[in-house]
């Protein structure tokens, strides 16, 4: 059984290292020594995933991701009764570090207890909060196994995820004229304008059920006194709906045209790719049944659910693996009043125990 007081240190642990997207050297140090201490082989790849592997036929894959979102440097975890939480000056890290404690945990508990076990490969990865990009890049030469868990989901582990959408990023660059804006601004064209009057021609927010649209960063200009030159715009668009996806790059592509011929006199470039794409969980899938039959033994039931947020799950499936979501005891990730329940940590890496040594 998973051990109550060391999980709690080991995820308070984790979350102290910092590792935003691009800087998760410090944590991939961290859970390789752990890895190679329980007996994997553990390696990079060239993208800086790391990957555990042992010996024996069809591992099961176990994952999560080692990156964080920012406020998230300097985390004083606390422990709050039966929650984990930051000082509320930063995020809590659980997304996804509760993933990658509850798994390292239940590697350490079955290793104590002498279960046996079916053979496992581990993949930690990077870059996951900017658009699994860690997973895109991940050497899948170097896996064996096909068929995954992923511990990325929000709230408890019995929370599977049923459909993820496809996620498509967009960038806007606006180049204006510069001038002095008290001198002679008449002589200017103000980049911040005209992405501003960008901004207003799209839609924002939820769209429908399904399909959510947002503007999410402008920057643009240099100093105070100066009519700005440059300006950028990002922003995203997801959905499971493959229709409402092609209409809403429709709409930003009109609305880019719109604006470029109200200003003939400035550049407008866009970009716009796809970072992952959709699917919906087929229940009866072999990964699935495992996932969920190894549940009800525990009590759980499951809570198949759509997540508007996409994981390492969309770029597996894509390469050929089966993969199901579930939950790993964090809520309200991405602010700084998230929160881990530590009962439902516990019952992660239960979970996580009792599948990796089901039928073995």
């Amino acid at each position: 059984m998973p051990n109550h007081e060391r999980l709690v240190n080991d995820f308070s642990d984790l979350v102290r290292i910092d590792s935003p997207s691009g800087e998760e050297w410090d944590v991939a140090l961290h859970v390789s020594e752990r890895l190679s201490n329980l007996g994997f082989q553990v390696a990079r790849d060239d993208h800086g995933n790391v990957i555990a592997r042992e010996g024996g036929d069809s591992p099961l894959i176990l994952s999560a991701h080692m990156d964080t979102v920012d406020p998230g440097r300097s985390i004083k975890p606390q422990v709050v009764g039966d929650r984990i939480t930051s000082d509320g000056s930063t995020i809590l890290g659980g997304d996804c570090k509760a993933g990658v404690a509850a798994i390292l945990e239940a590697l350490e508990s079955v290793k104590e207890d002498g279960r046996p076990r079916r053979p496992l490969e581990v993949i930690f990865t990077r870059g996951e909060e900017i658009g699994l990009v860690g997973a895109s890049n991940l050497d899948f030469s170097m896996i064996r196994g096909t068929e995954a868990v992923v511990f990325d989901g929000n709230g408890p582990v019995n929370t599977i995820t049923g459909a993820s959408p496809t996620y498509m990023a967009f960038d806007v660059n606006v180049r204006g004229r510069g001038a002095h804006a008290g001198v002679e601004p008449e002589k200017g064209l103000s980049a911040i304008k005209i992405a501003s009057d960008l901004i207003a021609e799209l839609p924002q927010g939820r769209i429908d059920q399904e399909t959510t649209f947002n503007v999410a960063t402008i920057t643009g200009g240099t100093v105070r006194n100066a009519v700005p030159s440059e300006a950028s715009i990002t922003g995203e668009f997801r959905s499971m709906n493959m229709e409402s996806l092609e209409l809403l790059r429709m709409q930003l592509l009109a609305a880019v045209n719109t604006v470029r011929s109200r200003y003939t006199d400035a550049e407008i470039t866009e970009n716009l790719e796809m970072m992952f794409q959709m699917y919906r969980l087929d229940p009866n899938e072999a990964t699935a049944q495992l996932v969920m039959r190894v549940m009800r033994e525990m009590s759980l039931e499951p809570n198949i659910k759509p997540s508007g947020g996409g994981t390492d799950g969309n770029v597996f499936r894509l390469n050929g693996i089966e993969s199901v979501v579930v939950g790993m005891a964090t809520n309200l990730m991405h602010t700084i009043d998230e929160y881990v329940v530590i009962p439902d940590l516990l019952n992660t890496s239960r979970f996580c125990e009792e599948l990796m040594t089901f039928g073995a």
